[in-house]
């Protein structure tokens, strides 16, 4: 769905006021185009330090990081979502923003409090589950309204699951959104920390959910906060406390995160409206699949 996004920057400055243009022309130009896109972007491995003494990461085998800024480069001018602040992005070593099969963890840093996790032994996701379907569904007027699409939540991709020993949660979910197809998958990885939380959340395709799962162990184990700053550091004498738990966690960040997300629906419809005349080429370019 990403490449929807860039799709549409690119219709804007190569097929709009064209006559539909012959497919290795087009095929010759998106490639020009992502080729000077990566040139642009500067990788980094290894040790990797938060501003403000929050934490850092090792960056795990297989991956390359993104730094804040240009992390937001790549969510905004290329794949067409909010400004945002972030810690900078995890994306796979052989795949670039605009290749195919592309996906990442964008890493963000939420100062909200200490989240007790007292509350995870009594938490029945299925109920939990149902709640935020609902609460979805209630927010589709609004977003209608807003001019975006529908969100559909499907269900859970991976159940939500605690680690009390590391204090991380993990969960992932299947959403729809109007207009398209296909459906995405949100998972989301939260490292408790004394003030906040580090939120890493990778966005992709259903399919992609094998070698994304695969991937949390090693990135759990990559991310860490400053001594002083980790979960076991809490002083409930001087630390402010989250105004939710584990359950609340999952549930309110849900909405936050797929209101964001909501963008795709629309883009889609644009592209489909834009360049209709150049589906062949399109096809082409997300290599012979629909989207």
């Amino acid at each position: 769905m990403k490449k929807l996004l860039f799709l549409l920057a690119l219709v804007s400055s190569h097929f709009v006021g064209f006559a539909a243009p012959t497919a290795p022309d087009s095929v010759d130009r998106e490639q020009a185009y992502i080729d000077s896109v990566h040139t642009l972007l500067h990788y980094e491995t290894g040790h990797i330090v938060f501003p403000d003494s929050l934490g850092s990461i090792d960056v795990p085998k297989g991956f390359r990081y993104l730094n804040a800024r240009q992390s937001n480069y790549v969510l905004t001018t290329l794949w067409g979502n909010p400004s945002s602040e972030s810690l900078g992005m995890l994306l796979p070593a052989d795949r670039g923003p605009l290749d195919d099969n592309n996906w990442a963890f964008l890493i963000e840093y939420d100062p909200s409090g200490y989240v007790s996790d007292k509350d995870v032994a009594e938490i029945d996701y299925d109920d939990l589950l149902k709640e935020m379907q609902d609460d979805t569904e209630a927010g589709n007027a609004e977003r209608v309204a807003a001019g975006y699409g529908r969100i559909l939540l499907l269900g859970w991709a991976a159940k939500p699951f605690y680690d009390a020993k590391l204090n991380v949660l993990h969960w992932a979910k299947e959403l729809r959104f109007s207009g398209t197809p296909a459906t995405t998958l949100n998972y989301n990885v939260r490292v408790l920390g004394r003030r906040g939380v580090l939120n890493l959340q990778a966005i992709g395709d259903m399919s992609q959910l094998p070698e994304i799962r695969n991937s949390i162990p090693a990135v759990i184990k990559s991310v860490a906060f400053a001594k002083g700053q980790q979960y076991a550091d809490f002083n409930a004498s001087i630390d402010e406390v989250a105004a939710y738990g584990i359950g609340g966690l999952v549930a309110g960040k849900v909405l936050a995160k797929a209101g964001a997300l909501a963008l795709f629906a629309k883009f889609w419809k644009i592209i489909l409206a834009v360049v209709a005349s150049s589906w062949a080429a399109i096809r082409r370019f997300f290599g012979g699949k629909d989207r």
